[in-house]
């Protein structure tokens, strides 16, 4: 469950959040949503896959952290392995709410809330929302920043996967894993690209997806697959 707030210096000029990464605040993921724009750093160490939405069995792009519920392989008791977070992780406990326009009830403004039922939240610890004397802290405006990139992710990435599923080029896919202990597991549940269909695919449709900003997210997806090897070490070393 999450208490969701709109943020404000009134009620929240003394909270504090904890950023720093662990199981205790709930990274311990599996995986996490990401955006083509941010597949250029999450290709360099992470895999990525699409996922079904659950609810409305839509897909979207997944960084891929372990291979069972609640592994994430990147985390550690220093906190995140990893050289990059991805923005859906980095958000936490921050997340983007929609406003009615009083004026225009048809019209939506974006606006920063809070779980301040996270275990991130606090009064002690951590980093400031707001200067001493009032103002938004730099942490503050940089999570902001990061909300707007995901807003705005969000609806490149869904516009991404509807031209990908347009020309038929998901497909679902298995994988079977033996680990170093002997066990045999399989990764089920997710999608990729058919680089077949691709290598198919017209002149005329590459460059419509190079216009669209769909083309170099392709190969960056692609060429995250390497990352499965590092991901497979990482769990081997976890067993010893």
């Amino acid at each position: 469950m999450t208490n969701h707030a709109l943020v404000n210096i009134d009620d929240h000029k003394n909270i504090r959040i904890i950023d720093t990464r662990s199981e205790l605040h709930g990274d311990n993921v599996m995986f996490t949503m990401t955006f083509p724009f941010e597949f250029r750093n999450i290709q360099q160490c992470y895999p990525i896959f699409f996922h079904k939405n659950s609810e409305t069995g839509a897909l979207y792009p997944v960084a891929l952290f372990g291979f069972k519920d609640k592994e994430n392989l990147f985390l550690n008791s220093d906190g995140w392995s990893a050289p990059y977070v991805p923005l859906m992780i980095k958000r936490q406990p921050f997340f983007i709410g929609f406003q009615k326009d009083q004026d225009e009830p048809d019209k939506r403004s974006a606006k920063v809330t809070i779980d301040m039922d996270s275990t991130r939240v606090n009064t002690s610890e951590g980093e400031a929302l707001f200067e001493e004397h009032g103002g938004n802290s730099d942490f503050l405006i940089r999570a902001t920043q990061n909300l707007e990139m995901i807003n705005a992710g969000n609806q490149h990435s869904e516009k991404f996967v509807a031209a990908l599923i347009e020309h038929d080029l998901i497909e679902s896919f298995s994988l079977d894993i033996e680990l170093s202990d002997g066990s045999d597991n399989q990764l089920l549940g997710f999608y990729t690209i058919n680089e077949d269909k691709l290598q198919e695919l017209d002149g005329a449709t590459m460059e419509s997806f190079n216009k669209q900003g769909f083309l170099q997210p392709i190969f960056m997806l692609l060429a995250s697959h390497s990352c499965m090897s590092t991901l497979l070490g990482y769990k081997n070393a976890s067993l010893v």
